[in-house]
């Protein structure tokens, strides 16, 4: 097996999966950049908890008041790419019921449609600062294709999303999968989208599929996001000085000379300051 192939089927939820908006943000990219159809998508009635994810009331182009229901749907490419690698999505609205027949009917339709990949996009809140680069876990349970793609195999254990339980069902169709996690700075994931995350996510994506993944204005939005923030935190030392901690923290983590005395001496003086003990930036959480 050489990696995921040509057909890569790229997916991504609302909700859990998706501190700081990073992860849908990947697939909103990708869906401005290029242009898609709907293949296939689910029955609301089947999946959806109306008192948790609510139907939507707008008015369309005519004028007329319509209901949007939740949904997921697999998108297609339109336009085909000899030779290169193409994205198919795989976007919605994490279902709150049955999950494992929603995960089989999105494995059918990919089948149907020939992927040869799957790849997970989650982004997760963490201990992290938002002045470094953004840490993204890339893993597989697969082992060819953790050789293949130089990947690591995930150690987490407890709860996950339906990211995991889709994953897990490709791999069981025989669709080689492969997870990507950014750590979003937890003190800043809540209140706005952070796109040096999604930044980050297409970069590894790029990296690990072969695809070409256009990027926008990200660059830009990235650095006005890391500006505002700075300037938040310049008006708050105790927000400042918990920044810098974090880059302490991170920096000890990334320097070659990091053993585990290191990290050990690190921890206990983190400790000690009073916080709840670092965790190594896009590898504490990675939830597939």
């Amino acid at each position: 097996m050489d990696g995921l192939g040509r057909r890569v089927l790229v997916a991504a939820f609302d909700g859990w999966n998706d501190a700081g908006e990073a992860a849908s943000s990947v697939i909103t990219q990708l869906r401005e950049s290029g242009t898609y159809e709907t293949v296939f998508s689910v029955d609301p009635e089947l999946y959806f908890d109306y008192q948790y994810t609510r139907p939507q009331i707008a008015t369309d182009a005519d004028g007329k008041r319509i209901l949007q229901w939740p949904e997921a749907s697999l998108l297609r490419p339109t336009r085909t790419t000899r030779g290169g690698t193409q994205l198919w999505l795989l976007t919605g609205v994490e279902p709150a019921r049955a999950w494992q027949a929603f995960a089989a009917e999105f494995m059918d339709a990919a089948l149907r449609e020939d992927i040869t990949g799957f790849v997970s996009i989650g982004s997760m809140m963490s201990d992290v600062p938002h002045t470094r680069p953004i840490s993204v876990f890339a893993g597989s349970d697969n082992d060819a294709l953790r050789t293949a793609l130089e990947l690591e195999r995930s150690t987490y254990e407890g709860p996950v999303g339906i990211l995991s339980v889709l994953g897990h069902a490709a791999d069981a169709a025989g669709i080689p999968s492969a997870s990507l996690w950014a750590s979003v700075p937890h003190y800043v994931a809540g209140h706005t989208p952070s796109p040096k995350a999604t930044l980050a996510l297409l970069d590894r994506l790029e990296d690990i599929t072969g695809a070409t993944v256009p990027r926008g204005e990200l660059s830009t939005e990235a650095a006005a996001w890391e500006a505002s923030i700075d300037a938040a935190a310049a008006d708050d030392e105790e927000m400042t000085e918990y920044i810098r901690q974090l880059e302490r923290t991170r920096d000890t983590w990334d320097s070659p000379e990091a053993s585990g005395d290191a990290i050990a001496q690190e921890f206990e003086r983190y400790l000690r300051r009073g916080g709840d003990g670092p965790t190594k930036p896009g590898r504490d959480d990675p939830r597939r």
